[in-house]
């Protein structure tokens, strides 16, 4: 039987990307195959795609995609937690999602609650692991701390902001539009910044009371990270999400706070632990109803290039982009 899917024929720009048929994937032990109906598309897709990005290691052809939701079709030997017709979403899987079905290790899979839909459960993913180790494991963020996302209406941004009110931190959020502030103060912001205005930083400052920002999400860190060390707190931690370039900063800044930058790349769990943890976490958002994931745009399966020039080339999104792959 064959399916659709979405190759990266060639390493390159959007172009690379082709509609085209390729064998129905057969799940080995201890994977599951997955019905997918909505595939998540993240920056790191384009850099995959473009083959400086460290995931790629495997040449073209190869399926895009690395979140997805979907109804599981049938497990591998050995695999227990599912089972035909459960609803999934896929988090960071290497075979790619961007087809009709795709095989995943059960590591990769989570349980995907009847009240959200496939294109919310393809939105978890990515954006929402890596706000979790951003703000936890790496930014060791504590109840009553306060914490600032900047870009806060993007993909882990909204993600973000869901999970530190969820957990008790103070947020503080950023966005360039006047719809994206009001995104990140609907989704529990206690305030918001238009990082276009000159001098936000310094009104960031004034409602810490002088203190800084305990804990910082940096999502463009070749354009702020010199300014959070101005900032954040006394032994403050910034955490690198995204950068698009070099920067200069200088360590004196840095070494009289006794503060830590660190980079967050969500594929370096360094452990099952990990995984588990930030599985549960997720699992109970689900059930108490605060992991409500931000849909910007759903596009077709055949506008999956033009997915990912927007999702490099915006002047803000409001969410997560992301490919109704069953709708085609």
């Amino acid at each position: 039987m064959s399916v659709r899917a979405v190759r990266v024929t060639a390493f390159g720009g959007p172009e690379v990307l082709k509609l085209e048929t390729i064998p129905k994937p057969t799940p080995k032990q201890g994977e599951v195959l997955i019905r997918v109906y909505s595939s998540g598309v993240n920056p790191c897709d384009t850099y995959i795609r473009r083959g400086d990005f460290s995931l790629s290691n495997v040449p073209p052809p190869f399926v895009t995609g690395l979140d997805g939701a979907g109804v599981v079709e049938e497990v591998g030997q050995g695999v227990t937690e599912f089972k035909a017709g459960d609803r999934v979403y896929i988090v960071g899987e290497y075979s790619g999602t961007c087809a009709d079905y795709t095989v995943a290790p059960v590591r990769n899979v989570a349980s995907l609650s009847d009240q959200l839909s496939f294109a919310q459960g393809s939105s978890i993913g990515i954006p929402y692991y890596t706000a979790y180790k951003s703000l936890y494991t790496l930014g060791r963020a504590r109840p009553g701390e306060t914490v600032l996302i900047h870009g806060a209406s993007g993909a882990v941004g909204t993600a973000a902001i869901q999970i530190a009110v969820a957990n008790g931190q103070r947020v503080l959020g950023t966005a360039g539009s006047e719809k994206g502030l009001e995104l990140v103060k609907k989704l529990g912001a206690d305030q918001v910044f238009n990082h276009r205005e000159e001098g936000y930083t310094d009104k960031i400052l004034e409602a810490t009371g002088g203190k800084g920002v305990d804990v910082i999400l940096e999502m463009l860190a070749n354009v702020n990270l010199d300014k959070d060390l101005d900032i954040v707190a006394f032994r403050g931690r910034v955490v690198i999400v995204g950068s698009r370039g070099n920067v200069e900063i200088s360590p004196n800044k840095s070494m009289v706070k006794e503060s830590t930058v660190v980079g967050c790349g969500v594929f370096y769990l360094a452990n099952e632990s990990e995984w588990t943890e930030i599985k549960a976490a997720l699992n109970a958002g689900q059930k108490v109803g605060w992991l409500v994931p931000v849909v910007a745009k759903e596009y077709r399966l055949e506008d999956v290039a033009q997915a990912h020039t927007d999702v490099i080339n915006n002047s803000g999104t409001l969410g997560k982009l992301v490919v109704n792959v069953a709708g085609n």
